[in-house]
C-alpha cells in the first residue's frame, strides 16, 4: 500500500472514532444557543380592559397610567361610554376585567345578569348633577324657568344614569312632562356637556365634574336637587382574563392614592 493511502486510511479511522463526540457537542451547542435565544424573547405582556362610565374618562385616564406605572409589562385599555351600553357589551361578552357605572341600576343589572362577581362590587365616589349654559349666556333663575329655554339637552334617560337623575329630578319638581317639547337627547353625559360648551343648546344637565373640565365654555347655574345620590359603583368582571389586576385596580382607585386622584377631578368621596 503506497504512502498516501495509509495516510488517508489512518485519516478516515480517526475521523471515524472522533465523529460521535463531534456530534455531541455540535447538539450541546446548539442546544445552549435555542436556550439563550429562549430567554432573551420577551415575556408575553400582561394585559386587562377597564370599562368606566363616560364621566370617569379623565380621572381614570390618569389612574391608569398610574397603575400601569406600579405594575411594569401591564397595558390597561380603557373604554368608556355611557353606563348601560357599557354593560351591555360586557353581557355579550366583550372581555372586561374591572366595571365602573355611574349609578347603582346599572351595577344591580350587571350583579343581576351575573357579569360581575358581587363580592367585590364598591361604591367609590360621589357626583353632583348640575345645570349649565353657555358661557358668558343667559341663565334661569331656577328649574322652572327652564320652561323659556328652547333647547334643553339631557342624557337620553333609557341608558345613560345623568339622564336619569335628571328625570327623577324634574318629574319630583312636576317639570319632566312640561319641558318635553325643548329636550334633546344626548348619547352620554360628555355629548350633553358638548353640545352645551358649543353653544348648540341653551342649557344642559350634567355632572358637577363634566362642567368642571369646560370651566371656560360652560357655566355652573345650580346643583341640582331632588334625586338619589349619583353614587359611582365599581367592580371585577367576570368576562375578562385578568381579575387578579382587575380586583388589583380596584383597590387602587378605593386607596388614598386613587382618591386623591378622584378629587382632584371634583369627585367626592362616599
Amino acid at each position: 500500500m503506497s504512502r498516501d493511502k495509509k495516510q488517508g486510511a489512518i485519516l478516515r479511522k480517526v475521523l471515524r472514532r472522533i465523529a460521535p463526540h463531534w456530534m455531541l457537542l455540535a447538539g450541546t451547542l446548539l442546544l445552549a444557543l435555542a436556550c439563550v435565544g429562549l430567554l432573551a424573547l420577551p415575556a408575553k405582556a400582561a394585559e386587562m380592559t377597564i370599562s368606566g362610565a363616560a364621566s370617569l374618562t379623565n380621572a381614570f385616564t390618569e389612574l391608569k397610567g398610574m397603575f400601569e406605572k406600579k405594575h411594569p409589562g401591564l397595558t390597561a385599555h380603557v373604554n368608556f361610554a355611557a353606563s348601560n351600553p357599557l354593560l351591555k357589551q360586557i353581557q355579550e361578552g366583550a372581555p372586561v376585567d374591572v366595571f365602573a357605572s355611574a349609578d347603582q341600576a346599572t351595577m344591580d343589572k350587571a350583579v343581576a345578569s351575573k357579569v360581575v362577581d358581587p363580592a367585590t362590587r364598591k361604591d367609590f365616589a360621589l357626583n353632583d348633577l348640575v345645570l349649565i349654559v353657555p358661557a358668558g349666556s343667559k341663565k334661569p333663575a331656577d328649574l322652572a324657568d327652564l320652561k323659556n329655554f328652547k333647547r334643553i339637552a339631557v342624557g337620553n334617560p333609557d341608558s345613560v344614569p345623568a339622564g336619569r337623575y335628571t328625570r327623577e329630578a324634574l318629574t319630583n319638581a312636576k317639570l319632566w312632562d312640561v319641558l318635553q317639547p325643548q329636550v334633546i337627547q344626548g348619547a352620554s353625559v360628555r355629548q350633553v356637556l358638548d353640545y352645551v360648551a358649543r353653544g348648540e343648546v341653551d342649557a344642559g344637565f350634567v355632572y358637577g365634574t363634566d362642567a368642571k373640565q369646560q370651566a371656560g365654555k360652560v357655566d355652573v347655574v345650580l346643583v341640582v336637587p331632588g334625586h338619589k345620590p349619583v353614587l359611582y359603583p365599581i367592580a371585577v368582571a367576570t368576562t375578562g382574563k385578568n381579575p387578579k389586576m382587575g380586583q388589583a385596580f380596584l383597590d387602587f382607585v378605593l386607596s388614598p392614592e386613587g382618591q386623591a386622584v378622584l378629587a382632584k377631578y371634583g369627585f367626592s368621596k362616599p
